[in-house]
């Protein structure tokens, strides 16, 4: 096999933390995977220093990515358990109380952030013999082929694949050049994320409030400090970004009733759009999308990248399948099994979110009024609550076996 002309088993495009996670689930059971990265992760960063990109894990993403063995090394690099979410309306006036002492559990989840995700996944993906790594590294064309796809990267170098999983994100350059369409909107709204200090402590608990203009989360921190996702439309997004650190200090704390005395922010601010995007088919023969890739998300329940834990998951499980029952892991077959597993919970998903979105985003009566009704009734009705819990939790029914609780429940 030449430099110019490489053959694999199975290519993955797209290193983050998705990508990631799937070559290392595939990683010994006799694939040569080559995973495709434009940039290396970042491999340290000063002490105290937190990432604007932090990820709420839920509890089957803990599972998945321990059966990994990522997870002690996240521990290492910083993971921040929360163990309670209040959550409020700034018109309605309902609130919601979720602690896992109610379910008997010692956390509701972790906060983590994102670069220490991706850099205990590439150091197990670096010891694998059967994966190659090829970063810094990109494609910039692709074509089917009688035995599945011809890659041509940016540095001139042919890849052969049966089997090729796009996991390069919202704007997935996989996704286009096989001429999947998306379907969804643009929501005309920024998530601005910061880092803060605040006057009292944040009592490990992931705060959220609903404005007009986008809800407004706080994240603990180990150390004490919170992760904001403040979510604004555009117009307020822009007053807020033009805001000196004073004011924009005074405008959050504002914002946020005051809950834990005054918030201060601490290091920059950035901005990313925000859209709802589901690619209208997750597979063609011999091509999956998984992630982002598949489906992009509104930020407020943090369930972006637990999605795509699952549907890493769950393809992982599909080709697994597919070699113990003599199928081929690239035919259609194997592939839609993926795809009906997946695309039912995240288009729920996607629309339950989109609802939420848009239900908090009225301030009119007497929906304002019945929204707080209905928060106040939920917090009441502890059958309910434990079922979102168990959700957060991963304790449904349903997930893939990297998921999966160890023992049943």
């Amino acid at each position: 096999m030449s430099e110019m002309d490489l053959d694999f088993d199975l290519i993955v495009v797209g290193g983050g933390m998705v990508g990631a996670a799937f070559a290392r689930a595939l990683s010994g059971q006799g694939y040569a995977i080559a995973l495709i990265e434009p940039r290396e992760p970042q491999r340290q960063w000063p002490a105290g220093e937190i990432d604007l990109r932090v990820s709420a894990l839920s509890r089957a993403s803990q599972r998945m990515l321990q059966r990994l063995d990522a997870w002690d090394r996240i521990l290492v690099l910083g993971a921040s358990p929360y163990r309670q979410m209040h959550v409020w309306d700034a018109v309605g006036g309902g609130q919601i109380h979720f602690d896992s002492l109610d379910v008997g559990e010692s956390d509701l989840g972790h906060i983590v952030e994102n670069r220490a995700i991706q850099l205990a996944l590439w150091e197990e993906l670096e010891a694998a013999e059967d994966i190659r790594l090829m970063c810094p590294a990109a494609i910039s064309d692709m074509e089917r082929t009688r035995d599945g796809w011809s890659l041509l990267l940016t540095d001139g170098r042919a890849l052969q694949t049966p089997l090729l999983v796009g996991a390069d994100g919202r704007d997935s350059l996989v996704r286009e050049l096989a001429g999947i369409a998306t379907e969804g909107w643009e929501y005309g709204q920024k998530a601005i994320v910061a880092n803060v200090r605040t006057e009292r402590w944040h009592q490990e608990t992931a705060w959220q409030r609903f404005l007009p203009t986008g809800p407004l989360a706080l994240l603990p921190l180990a150390d004490g400090r919170c992760s904001i996702v403040w979510s604004a439309d555009d117009a307020r997004a822009a007053q807020l970004l033009a805001m000196d650190e004073d004011a924009f200090s005074a405008e959050l704390t504002d914002s946020f009733e005051s809950r834990l005395g005054r918030l201060a922010l601490d290091g920059p601010r950035a901005a990313v759009p925000l859209r709802l995007q589901h690619a209208k088919q997750y597979v063609q023969p011999g091509l999956a999308l998984i992630g982002d890739a598949a489906h992009a998300i509104h930020p407020l329940a943090g369930q972006g990248v637990n999605l795509g834990f699952l549907d890493a998951a769950e393809l992982a499980e599909a080709l697994t399948l597919a070699r113990s029952s003599g199928r081929s892991p690239a035919g259609l077959w194997t592939l839609r099994h993926y795809e009906r597993a997946r695309r039912g919970d995240n288009l729920a998903m996607l629309y339950a979110m989109d609802g939420f979105k848009r239900l908090f985003g009225q301030d009119r009566e007497p929906l304002a009024g019945l929204r707080g009704l209905g928060l106040r009734i939920t917090d009441r009705l502890l059958p309910l609550k434990r079922l979102f819990m168990d959700r957060a939790l991963g304790l449904g029914d349903g997930l893939p076996p990297l998921a999966r609780p160890s023992t049943g429940r």
